[in-house]
């Protein structure tokens, strides 16, 4: 009787809500699965769905997509295991699960410590409000592999921007396997989609896209890199948010800057009644 040939899994692409494999029918193997190599179709398909998913996404309530986060923290706890199996140290999922639930706390409360009445000389009220960039292209650091990706994924849709990422090619399969919990959430297909592959083939394509609104270069470790992608990105004048510095702690407390970069501030003027 011949020895038994396990079936190795395959980890596909996260697009819309959706897994698809890579149209190019490539892959690369990691730790023993199939991981899917993103081709520059796949990164624009997902730029189409992180666009269709903005106008739901940005007009749903504050409050609705906190409780959105949070239950996305929910289903990570849940999933505890599964990451730890696969490498990731349990004391960075619950940091993660805890970044999640953090950033969740913050929807509802960002509008009023970034925006405001603004005092003017005139019989006006003027109010400024913080409103989501839009689509937002991010390129996943390295490690640490899971509390990274949700470092960088959280603080873009908590305010309801749609994101497209480049997943680390050396460290896919948690970046995958977020996805099965995303998908698995309450969270609408097409706020975050997920690419894996070469980091040097999907982010030119992203930031050159027209249709992205931003883009977040925080894994981004070559410089001669980085600096072209910045040049793409000034085309249709994205907001970039440039790669972090070698020695960046991701366990310390995140601030909310990383919300605040994407984010635009829309100011209203109403006079006042008599």
């Amino acid at each position: 009787m011949s020895e038994r040939v396990a079936v190795r899994k395959t980890y596909k692409l996260f697009i819309g809500g959706k897994f698809p494999r890579s149209e190019s029918g490539r892959s690369y193997i990691v730790q023993s699965s199939n991981v899917s190599l993103a081709s520059r179709k796949d990164a624009r398909d997902a730029v189409v769905a992180a666009r269709a998913a903005v106008k739901g996404w940005a007009g749903a309530t504050a409050y609705n997509r906190g409780q959105i986060l949070y239950r996305v923290a929910e289903m990570l706890e849940g999933r505890r295991e599964q990451f730890v199996a696969l490498g990731v140290p349990g004391d960075e999922v619950d940091a993660a699960v805890d970044r999640w639930v953090w950033y969740a706390g913050w929807s509802d409360k960002l509008p009023q410590v970034y925006g405001g009445a603004n005092p003017v000389a005139g019989p006006y009220f003027n109010l400024s409000a913080p409103e989501p960039t839009g689509v937002v292209a991010v390129v996943a650091p390295e490690t640490p592999a899971l509390l990274g990706l949700v470092s960088v994924i959280a603080p873009a849709i908590v305010t309801g921007n749609t994101v497209v990422v480049a997943a680390s090619p050396s460290q896919p399969l948690a970046a995958v396997t977020l996805a099965e919990v995303l998908a698995t959430s309450d969270l609408p297909g097409g706020v975050v989609n997920i690419l894996t592959g070469r980091i040097s083939e999907t982010a030119p394509t992203l930031a050159g896209h027209m249709d992205v609104n931003a883009i977040d270069l925080t894994g981004v470790t070559d410089a001669e890199l980085a600096a072209d992608l910045e040049v793409k990105a000034a085309q249709n004048l994205k907001r970039v948010l440039r790669p972090a510095q070698v020695d960046h702690d991701w366990t310390a407390d995140p601030g909310i800057t990383r919300m605040t970069t994407l984010l635009e501030t829309k100011t209203v003027w109403h006079p006042k009644g008599v």
